[in-house]
């Protein structure tokens, strides 16, 4: 109750006020002046006005249906009795009209209009004959008029506050997406400056040291030295103008900008958003600040188009083995959760870092959406050895230049074909291999087959431009650790390398589509050879499985990170190339060919 009076607005207070006026009135009037000519006990009659006052105003809060009801039935009922003993009280009635008409919706003025201006003041003439019934129908049809031109005043102000509401959504919004562009524009420039000035720089370099033994004078030497002196402060100059390119938003901690979020989106959308942060913040990679300001942009847009929120609780949990975002909202709730565009990029992110997204939600009782990654710490003081393969000189020299700024990386070695990566890795023992694919004599797949065979404690992560799905799949299985393409940041391949060091697994979200879609298609069921007969997808098999077991569609959706209605179409599906109608035909089938056990 509480929560709606904090909701109320202008009218709501004018109303209240007219019903507290004209109670008060009445209360007085029977205690003072007419108290002798009551046919029923003082006690009686002003309980009976209370009761007046408040169950109608409290059915209003639930529905205007059951206000109506108990307006004519108790406060009607009431002007009545007292009309029959005074005339003149048939006048109480004229707020109560104001106020139905005011109150009433929908279909309700059909019966509403005619009952108030005609068959009330009918009552009242009959058990008041005194009264002149066409003069009391115009009273009434006056208030009546007023209530509904009332009623038109708050219908035309709440639509536009839902405009001022949905306009200041939007504007927040495209104040996102123009953000967001910028941010973009920015890494393109900083990756074009990367992939032209940078590696021109590093090859100017590498030839300029190629030259060294040819010269034989002391001054041709003095001379290169000053030359390379100029070449490498030069790409130094460069990589410091690449770090200033990047977004404002990386140099603030993750408290300051999902703080810096919700204090914008409060003030935009005019919405109420607080924001707290539970533990002691430690450090987290880039990509998990950013799958979190994500998260939390999408939740709080969610909140207030979808859910049409007006308060919305961030919490921020930092636990001991997991990170935690916690977006609560007070909206209307869905009875069944959809996802869109947003969500999925938000689920994607999270399964990228070996986290997960989930939404749970009830008509009523608004939305809640948990983003929770595994906790990932820096360990600054730990150096992380790294060991460059790639059959390019300039691509090796350039990687070295880039990743030696990073005080936590520590450049082992370099290796120009798969042979040497080997080899070296047995000499040096590196935490992570940073390995080329297409290199002469011995190439990456190989060589990332023998270091894990013979060290498998040695991550490795593919760097490379290849985007052939099958040898994506074939070094996974080989023990391959995490996939990037080479068109990513150097600040993107830094915080790579320590997620990798640190245990986890990350595919290039480009790659990650294409090796999905096609494992969706391609891999047979390990449970039978029999499902290859009846055209089953592994995801199909999958699900079967998972249905056997006696879970519902929605578990199975969150499991999966797919939506509730994807789970349905691949279960649907399963169940036409079965030949079956339901659960549990199908699950019988699928006993009996092999796919569950």
């Amino acid at each position: 109750m509480l929560e709606m009076v904090k909701q109320w607005v202008w009218y709501d207070w004018i109303m209240l006020a007219l019903r507290l006026i004209v109670s008060i009135s009445l209360i007085l009037t029977t205690s003072i002046n007419v108290q002798e000519s009551l046919t029923l006990p003082l006690w009686s009659v002003i309980f009976w006005e209370l009761a007046a006052l408040s169950i109608p105003w409290f059915c209003l809060m639930f529905n205007y249906k059951y206000y109506l009801l108990t307006e004519i039935l108790l406060f009607g009922g009431l002007c009545i009795y007292l009309t029959s003993l005074f005339p003149e009280a048939y006048l109480t009635y004229l707020i109560s009209a104001f106020l139905i008409a005011a109150n009433s919706a929908h279909r309700s003025y059909r019966w509403m209009a005619p009952v108030t201006v005609l068959v009330i003041p009918g009552i009242f003439y009959v058990i008041a004959p005194s009264n002149s019934y066409w003069l009391m129908v115009t009273y009434y049809g006056l208030a009546y008029v007023m209530g509904f031109a009332f009623h038109l005043l708050i219908v035309n102000y709440r639509q536009n506050e839902t405009i001022r509401k949905q306009n200041a959504v939007l504007e927040q919004y495209m104040s996102q997406i123009e953000r967001m562009t910028l941010v973009e524009e920015r890494n393109r420039l900083s990756r074009e400056l990367h992939d032209t000035v940078g590696h021109a720089y590093t090859s100017i370099i590498m030839g300029m040291e190629t030259l060294r033994p040819e010269l034989v004078t002391e001054t041709g030497i003095q001379r290169l030295d000053d030359l390379l002196e100029l070449g490498r402060k030069s790409i130094e100059e460069v990589r410091g103008y690449l770090h200033q390119m990047e977004s404002p938003q990386q140099s603030l901690s993750l408290v300051q900008s999902l703080q810096k979020l919700a204090d914008e989106f409060r003030e935009h959308a005019q919405v109420d958003v607080s924001f707290r942060a539970f533990g002691e913040e430690y450090l987290l990679s880039h990509q998990a600040k950013m799958a979190f300001f994500r998260c939390l942009q999408e939740s709080l847009t969610n909140a207030v188009r979808h859910g049409q929120a007006t308060e919305i609780t961030v919490s921020l949990h930092f636990e001991q083995q997991y990170t935690r975002l916690e977006v609560q909202d007070n909206g209307s709730g869905l009875e069944e959760w959809r996802e869109g565009f947003g969500m999925n990029a938000m689920k994607e992110r999270a399964m990228n870092l070996q986290g997960q997204v989930s939404v749970y939600t009830k008509p009523g009782d608004g939305t809640l959406v948990i983003c929770t990654l595994p906790r990932q710490a820096e360990m600054a003081d730990e150096l992380i050895r790294l060991l460059i393969v790639d059959d390019q000189p300039f691509i090796r020299e350039s990687l070295r230049t880039l990743l030696d700024s990073y005080p936590d990386l520590n450049i082992a070695d370099l290796a120009e074909d798969g042979k040497q990566a080997v080899e070296l890795c047995g000499r040096h023992q590196p935490h992570v291999v940073l390995m080329d694919l297409d290199m002469p004599d011995m190439g990456g797949a190989e060589a990332t087959k023998m270091i894990k065979q013979q060290w498998p404690h040695i991550r490795v992560l593919i760097f490379t431009t290849f985007q052939d799905t099958e040898q994506a799949l074939d070094l996974l299985r080989s023990g391959a650790d995490g996939f990037l393409l080479k068109s990513a940041e150097p600040l993107e391949l830094a915080d790579t390398i320590r997620l990798i060091h640190r245990g986890g697994t990350l595919i290039d979200q480009r790659m990650s589509h294409k090796i999905f879609d096609n494992l969706d298609g391609s891999i047979e069921s390990p449970q039978s050879k029999a499902a290859a007969d009846y055209g089953l997808t592994a995801r199909e098999i999958e699900i079967l499985q998972f249905v056997a077991k006696g879970l519902r569609y929605k578990t199975i959706a969150s499991k999966l990170y797919l939506s509730d209605g994807t789970v349905r179409n691949y279960a649907s599906s399963a169940y036409l190339k079965l030949g079956v109608r339901n659960k549990e035909e199908a699950v019988q089938k699928a006993l009996e060919i092999g796919i569950v056990k």
